[in-house]
């Protein structure tokens, strides 16, 4: 009991911590500014400590199958970081900041090209934007991108020498996925693996998409400027980070599947074999 509401405090210590770091490392934000930003992480991190201080699980996935949150939560913590640096390298200049704003122009340069996310990204924003806008965007799409993706490719990695998400207590569907109703109807794996596909899916075209839903909206809605560092950082963190979560989700569910089957298979066979000739 004790040391699950440790671990939860710690948690909900990390998550306000991350919430928090653009409106405490931004210089020139206003008092409104960081009440709200303080609100945010205050709601982030209560959420989190009854997520984890509960023995029920709640809404937060594969709560008891590490490191699948922990890679999330490091590379959004990466992301917010070296985009704040970069954004305050515009207003206070410092060796860092210039360190983090080189690093990205270099890793843009690599996977900006014609009709890649991070391309389309920066058509999104409306013309008459600045040059020095315009580049700054680009270094913090590219950097965000590379992290997730990153992110991404550790995760199979882990997924693929380490076996997970197998452990000594085995794995509990209901704890880990608590949005998914066993009961609701049809196969289990064949759901399971139809989720799989759909979150693969859409964390692939999300980001090619949404900097064009934008852009169509733009024609009826003001268009998205990006002018506000807040709203820069979140936005492009959001739009790197949520595809790439969503491909985790689709390959950790596609391995669910895989362990459920592999299971079932080996059920049949102890029956057939402690079967009466």
């Amino acid at each position: 009991m004790v040391s699950r509401l440790t671990g939860a405090l710690v948690r909900a210590i990390l998550v306000a911590l991350v919430i928090a770091t653009p409106a405490l490392m931004l210089p020139g934000m206003g008092p409104d500014t960081r009440q709200i930003a303080a609100l945010i992480a205050l709601f982030g991190a209560l959420l989190t400590f009854f997520e984890y201080a509960s023995v029920y699980p709640g809404l937060v996935e594969f709560r008891d199958a590490p490191p699948f949150n922990r890679i999330r939560y490091v590379a959004l913590l990466a992301s917010v970081f070296l985009l704040s640096t970069l954004v305050r390298s515009s207003t206070d200049p410092t060796a860092l900041s210039r360190l983090v704003e080189v690093t990205g122009a270099a890793v843009t340069r690599s996977i900006d090209f014609p009709f890649s996310p991070v391309r389309l990204l920066v058509l999104m924003l409306p013309e008459g934007s600045s040059p020095e806008h315009l580049q700054q965007v680009r270094s913090a799409a590219g950097l965000s991108y590379v992290i997730s993706l990153t992110s991404l490719g550790y995760f199979v990695l882990i997924l693929r020498t380490m076996g997970w998400p197998h452990s000594a207590g085995g794995f509990n569907v209901w704890v880990n996925l608590p949005t998914f109703d066993p009961t609701a109807g049809g196969d289990v794996v064949a759901r399971l693996r139809r989720d799989a596909r759909l979150n693969v899916a859409l964390g692939f075209l999300l980001p090619f998409l949404v900097p064009a839903a934008v852009k169509a909206a733009a024609s009826v809605f003001s268009p998205v400027t990006l002018d506000s560092p807040q709203t820069l950082i979140w936005t492009v963190i959001a739009w790197a980070f949520l595809p790439a979560s969503l491909f985790m989700r689709g390959i950790a569910m596609g391995r669910v599947a895989e362990m459920i089957e592999a299971r079932r298979q080996l059920n049949t066979r102890a029956e057939d074999v402690l079967a009466p000739a």
